[in-house]
Parts: C-alpha cells; structure tokens; sequence
C-alpha cells in the first residue's frame, strides 16, 4: 500500500534531453538464466563494449547487489521476488537518468520478469534468455555452488531444489553452449542497434 502523504515530482529534465546529451536512448538489457550461463561474463563484456563507443552504461550483477542492497535478502521464494523487485527499479531510475542498464540476475519466476517489464515503456525493457544446458552450468560451476546445493548446504538452488521458468517471449536468445562470449556480447549490441537505443559503428 502506498503512503497518501508521498508525492513523487517529475524531473524537469526529459529522457528525450538526456538522449540528445548523451547521444544515445536508455533502456535495460534483463538477462536470465541458470547460474553457470555465462550472465555475468556476458553483461560486463557489454558494459566495456558500449563505454567504449562512448554509450553511458552500468551492469547491476546479482552477487554486487546482494553484497549492499539487498543484503537483508535470502533465497527464498518471497526474497527472490523481492530481489527482483527492488532491481527493476533500480534499473527504471537508472534508465530514465539516461543509462543502458545490463542486468544479470537468474531471476528464475515469469511473472516476477512480467512485474519488471511493466515499469518500462515499449522498447525500454530488452529480456535476454542466457540458455545453457544445466549439465554445463554444473560442471563450469566457477563458484561451486551447485556442489554444495546438491549436498545439501545451501538450500532453494534454483535448477537443483527450485524451479527456473523459461522465458516464453524473450527478446534474445543466447545459447552459450555454442556462442563465444564476444559473438553473444555481439548479439546483443545488434539488438540495441536495432532497437534504435544506440547507434551502430561506422563503417
């Protein structure tokens, strides 16, 4: 329930002021996937690609936020929809301040991924499916998260004691079993062009 005595003001400074200063749209690129997928490796390849071609952008990985905002959260099913929560809107302040926000959560529940599209406006919220085979994921398993999962330490590991819901309309697929890091971060500077958010290189 919202607070009646809470009033929220509007900037005086429009997304369209910001693009013509930035030289650029904003907009959140939301990647989802097993933990093992290849998110956050991807998210942060991106970051440097966009920096480089002079595009303000900021990766929000889901360990960073759990070190500081989201701290207080668990992995239950209730702390994982308030995780997500809290990161969509993050990530709509951050692109209406004129950002394109690259996110890498496993943000495992449709409808949680649905919430988050709904406080963005057509185009602003990019969903990337990061699809890799769980046997993959596993044996990359660079934190040895799935070890411990499956020997009972940590508990509500999704893919092993809690479920990961496939994206149904995903904007981008990314299958990293076959894609090198530099052809999926590819991909998804494609799909930024492509949206109009940035410009393409010169030829």
């Amino acid at each position: 329930m919202r607070d009646r005595n809470i009033t929220p003001h509007n900037s005086l400074v429009t997304r369209e002021d910001r693009r013509r200063l930035f030289g650029h749209g904003s907009c959140v690129v939301w990647m989802t996937g097993l933990s093992g997928s290849g998110k956050s490796t991807i998210a942060h390849e991106v970051e440097r690609g966009l920096t480089q071609r002079g595009v303000h952008a900021c990766v929000l990985d889901g360990d960073n936020v759990r070190h500081g905002l989201n701290a207080d959260l668990g992995f239950s099913d209730e702390d994982r929809r308030e995780n997500i929560r809290r990161i969509a809107e993050v990530a709509r302040l951050m692109t209406e301040a004129g950002l394109v926000v690259i996110t890498a959560f496993i943000s495992p529940f449709g409808e949680d991924r649905d919430r988050a599209r709904a406080l963005f406006g057509p185009g602003e919220f990019l969903e990337v499916y990061v699809r890799c085979p769980m046997e993959l994921c596993e044996s990359r398993d660079p934190k040895g998260l799935y070890a411990r999962a499956r020997s009972g330490e940590i508990a509500d590991f999704t893919g092993v004691d809690s479920p990961f819901e496939e994206p149904l309309k995903p904007d981008l697929i990314l299958d990293t079993n076959r894609l090198s890091v530099a052809e999926a971060s590819g991909r998804i500077m494609a799909l930024l062009e492509d949206g109009g958010i940035v410009s393409a290189p010169p030829a």
